[in-house]
This record gives structure tokens, sequence and C-alpha cells, in this order.
């Protein structure tokens, strides 16, 4: 099935590593140009190498920008524009989480830090993407949100707040953005990444069992979903919200 995606331009915030880094792979293998940002330079570099490497054909400008930061994202979203003509697709999917343990001890700092990077970053990045090329061409939006958007958890509920705002964000922009962009988000479940390392690193066999499809999942496991909400297969989808969870959210509460 053709995705329509050849000669687009993908920015991904967030692609040195992990789901970002996969998902920029996934787009540049279906012939997407792909901008790729995260905070270090250096790394982005290697990402962009290895793209290279595989996709020849493909274009990719690697631009370290701090996702907080409105101007080094607009300096970003500017420099994409200047190297392929436009933006098509943006993937908003930086995240972090400076803070574990129970919303009672969390203080302003590091709240505000989660905030700004996690939810507010995406206002400020689909507002820049939108008003340099997507409100003239048109094209998709996907915000990476998470299971924990949808549920409670204990050691990291603030950061589940900002990505419970994510999965609302995504339906209030779908809304004001329409017909031009389409806006949906994946809410992972565990994923086997740095940023949930603490989640899974020391348990990641009992994780598994717990699982209805026995294991926990891999940044592709992401990146192809993220591909499909790119393209022109879901060219009738917005405003949702797609859990990939390995199964978690259907196994009963009680065994």
């Amino acid at each position: 099935m053709q995705t329509g995606l050849q000669g687009k331009t993908a920015l991904i915030t967030g692609a040195s590593r992990g789901i970002g880094k996969a998902i920029a792979v996934a787009l540049a293998a279906e012939g997407a140009n792909v901008v790729l940002s995260s905070r270090k330079q250096e790394a982005l570099d290697e990402v962009a190498a290895g793209i290279h490497a595989a996709h020849p054909s493909v274009g990719v400008l690697a631009k370290a920008a701090h996702v907080g930061e409105e101007e080094q994202a607009r300096a970003c979203v500017d420099a994409a524009v200047a190297e392929f003509g436009g933006i098509d697709v943006l993937v908003n999917n930086a995240g972090t989480n400076p803070y574990f343990g129970p919303m009672v001890d969390l203080d302003a700092a590091r709240a505000a830090k989660i905030v700004q990077v996690n939810q507010f970053a995406i206002v400020q990045w689909t507002q820049l993407a939108w008003k340099a090329s997507l409100a003239q061409r048109g094209g998709a939006i996907i915000n990476i949100s998470s299971l924990g958007g949808l549920a409670t958890e204990h050691g990291i509920g603030y950061y589940n707040a900002t990505k419970a705002a994510v999965i609302h964000l995504t339906r209030q922009f779908a809304m004001e953005l329409a017909p031009a962009v389409r806006v949906n988000a994946i809410a992972p479940g565990i994923v086997k990444t740095q940023l949930a390392r603490a989640l899974w690193e020391n348990n990641e066999e009992a994780i598994s069992k717990f699982m209805p499809l026995g294991r926990i999942g891999q940044p592709e496991d992401i990146a192809n979903a993220a591909v499909f909400l790119a393209g022109d297969t879901a060219s009738w989808l917005t405003g949702q919200t797609l859990v990939i969870d390995g199964g978690a959210m259907v196994r009963p509460s009680i065994a």
C-alpha cells in the first residue's frame, strides 16, 4: 500500500534516540525527507549519517534545538522550510521526566520543566510549523502521548498528567486546523527506550509475562504507527489517539 510520503518533508523532535529516531528512520524508508531535532548536534549527526547511508536519495537535515526554547524551535522550523521548501509532517515526540515520586512532593521547578517540554512545546512547535508551512501546504501532525495519559501510576503521576494534556491538545488542534491538517496522537505503553529505562530495565521478564502479547514494545512498533498516521492511508483520520501497548489495557485488572 502506498503511503504517499515520498518527497514529503517530516520534522521530528527528540529524534536522536528511541522512538523519535525510529520514526525518522521509518519515514525516510518511505521516501520522506527528514529534519531531525534534539538538544545535541553530535547525536543528531550520527543518526543523520545512518539514514543517509541507508537511503541516499532522501534529504536529511540535522538541526539541534531545545524543544522548549521558542527561538531555537523557530530556527529549526525555518531551517526545514529553507532546506526543503516546507514541512508536511510534524512529529512532536520530545519528552522529559526529571521527577519520580508522589505528586505531593513535586517541586515547582521540575513541574515547570515537565510542562514546558511535554505539553507547551507541542503548542509552540505546532504554531510555528502551521504559520511557516502547514497552513498553506496542509499535512499531518503526530503527537507522542503515553499510555500513562489514560491511567494512574506510582511515581510518574505528573508526567502522566502532561501526557493526558497531549491527548486533549491533539483533539483541540484537530478541530482548529481542519481540514488542512490532520492531528493525531500515539499513546505508547512500556517501550524499550532510555527515557523509560527505570520502568523496564530490572523487570523486563515480569513485564513481558504481564503483557497479553508477551513482550514490551520496541521503538519500531511506534514508528510503524507513525508512518500510518502520516501517510495517505490515514487521510480520513484526525483527532484520535492510537494506543499501542501490547494489550496492557485489555488485561483483566484482577488475575
